[in-house]
């Protein structure tokens, strides 16, 4: 990994106030780096001691973490999240520590990172991931870790990280939320749970027939599985997503392919927050979505593979987006009579809805 951790690592953000806890740098990992990088770090620090032992528990872990991609056993005494909600925490706290200029030194500085890097998260599990480390839970941690909503928005869901077969086209995405989040938990319907305990039972026996038809019954109800690192897999739900206020052109149509492409590229492997403002005729959910802090319609708008659906969304930014795209001659408007989708729609009659048709939520 970067310089910044193993700078950390070496002593270079301690002094001598509060001892590391040799338990804790001792844990052996995959192929014994835990256990080295644990060794190395006791070795290094020497007589120096450290600023406060969370901060460097939490360095030494984000280095175990991009080797293994493991997080530590005893968090889940902790929080409440799921170990593949923790996997996507740490991958948020690693990303944070090696863009943070300086790194964190201090306990306060540490706390802040972690509100930062996980302030669409709730709250409990903030505190949580604090406490564990020994860190100070920050006075503004209440308004730090709630999202903003724009105006009508409905719900906000929080997506495991997304598959490629999982973009629709340039403005269609099918997104999956944890069932063990604890907001989605108690919905889950009864038959589902059963259906899924059978699965596992079925396939345990290698009646894979009866597994695939339970499979076919889960999907059905709306909810999917997803494959974690270990090759497990966990129950989630199934969400189709319209991006809302923008429309890309049709696969079939010119620059297609490419708005497809160029969603993939922002949201592929990334987890995604989505605001939902409501469900089309189709049953999808029409919404916002963020992930890694960019907006993702203002960026297909930008970069010319998207229309303005002014019929349904008068917001003036995505106005000026996509004129900024099209005075700078990018994607479809390098074409000089590029087709809106709407108007390709409407003379393909014999074209078949996909997910990008127009929407019945308006502003």
């Amino acid at each position: 990994m970067g310089n910044s951790l193993i700078s950390c690592l070496k002593g270079n953000c301690f002094d001598d106030t509060l001892p590391l806890d040799p338990t804790r740098l001792s844990r052996p990992g995959p192929h014994g780096f835990a256990q080295a990088a644990g060794a190395a770090l006791a070795q290094s620090l020497g007589s120096h001691g450290v600023t406060h032992g969370g901060v460097a528990v939490l360095a030494y872990d984000l280095l175990s973490f991009e080797s293994s991609y493991q997080v530590p056993e005893e968090l889940s005494k902790h929080v409440v999240s799921s170990k593949w909600t923790q996997l996507i925490w740490y991958k948020k706290l690693l990303e944070a520590w090696k863009e943070a200029k300086p790194t964190p030194r201090t306990p306060e500085e540490a706390a802040a990172l972690v509100v930062r890097a996980l302030t669409s998260n709730q709250k409990s599990d903030v505190e949580g991931l604090l406490a564990y480390y020994g860190l100070p839970i920050p006075s503004t941690l209440e308004t730090a870790s709630a999202t903003t909503w724009n105006e009508g928005v409905q719900v906000e869901l929080i997506t495991l990280p997304v598959d490629a077969r999982d973009v629709v086209d340039g403005d269609g995405i099918t997104a999956y939320v944890d069932t063990a989040d604890p907001k989605e938990s108690a919905n889950v319907p009864a038959s589902v749970h059963e259906a899924t305990i059978s699965r596992t039972k079925a396939r345990s026996q290698r009646n894979y027939t009866e597994a695939d038809q339970l499979k076919r019954s889960i999907s059905d109800a709306g909810y999917g599985f997803k494959s974690v690192t270990n090759g497990e897999e966990i129950l989630a739900k199934k969400c189709r997503i319209r991006l809302r206020g923008i429309d890309a052109p049709e696969s079939e149509m010119e620059y297609g392919k490419e708005a497809r492409e160029e969603l993939a590229k922002l949201v592929i492997g990334k987890c995604l927050r989505i605001q939902v403002y409501g469900l089309d005729r189709y049953g999808r959910h029409v919404a916002d979505v963020y992930c890694d802090g960019i907006f993702v319609q203002e960026e297909m708008l930008k970069r010319g593979l998207a229309w303005h659906y002014v019929a349904y969304d008068k917001r003036a930014d995505f106005k000026r987006w996509q004129k900024e795209a099209r005075v700078a001659g990018r994607g479809l408007w390098a074409s000089p009579k590029p087709e809106k989708p709407w108007d390709w729609r409407k003379r393909n009659t014999g074209w078949r809805e996909g997910s990008g048709v127009a929407i019945e939520v308006s502003s």
